[in-house]
């Protein structure tokens, strides 16, 4: 499958048997969406750079809440977590999302705000790429993301939701997020495409350039 950033908390998730699209935003925060089309769109939670579904193309099936779904072959499941450290008081509820892509399977955490609980990590086993928010302010920041690593056991981790040159919102550089996991100087690219045959032993950090 081919997995590729659009910034913030937006990727497109693609293989033989569908597109899907998380977390597309609105124009306010910086980023402009670029023209996209989609069999499925996940919104995590319904804030305007996480929910701008209009913005995709197509007639995709949403998905806005935790449950289980399937969509063209794509098994979804949606767990109830929260967008900040005081059962969603500040901020509300977050929709953490498993993606099995033919026993692929991909977890975009949205913007979670906790770490998560032992029935949360025993529902989040087995996870081979890991989404994570790593910018701090109105998510996890870099030490409680490097523990959701932990906890979580991926195989591969791309940070999310952090700061970049036109990103209009305060957030935290991806630097303290690799700092905190003993990286430095690591390269980006465009995008990544794996198999479940390409997946490393051990939890491999990627860095995604976003596209626009």
């Amino acid at each position: 499958m081919e997995i590729t950033w659009y910034g913030q908390s937006c990727f497109r998730l693609r293989d033989r048997l569908a597109t899907v699209i998380t977390d597309p935003y609105d124009k306010s925060i910086g980023y402009i969406l670029p023209r996209m089309r989609a069999d499925i769109v996940t919104v995590s939670h319904g804030h305007p750079d996480h929910n701008y579904v209009r913005g995709v193309k197509g007639e995709p099936k949403i998905i806005d809440g935790p449950g289980e779904y399937e969509v063209r072959g794509v098994f979804i499941t949606g767990i109830p977590t929260f967008h900040d450290r005081k059962k969603g008081v500040s901020r509300g509820r977050n929709t953490v999302f498993l993606f099995d892509f033919e026993g692929l399977t991909v977890c975009h955490l949205g913007d979670l705000g906790h770490v998560p609980t032992r029935s949360q990590v025993e529902a989040l086993s087995d996870i081979d790429v890991l989404l994570i928010p790593v910018g701090s302010v109105s998510t996890i920041n870099a030490a409680q993301a490097a523990e959701v690593i932990s906890l979580l056991e991926p195989r591969l981790v791309i940070p999310m939701h952090y700061k970049t040159r036109v990103l209009k919102v305060k957030l935290d550089p991806v630097s303290k997020f690799l700092k905190e996991m003993g990286l430095s100087n690591l390269a980006t690219q465009e995008r990544l495409k794996v198999t479940k045959s390409t997946l490393p032993e051990e939890t491999q950090v990627l860095l995604l350039d976003y596209k626009q």
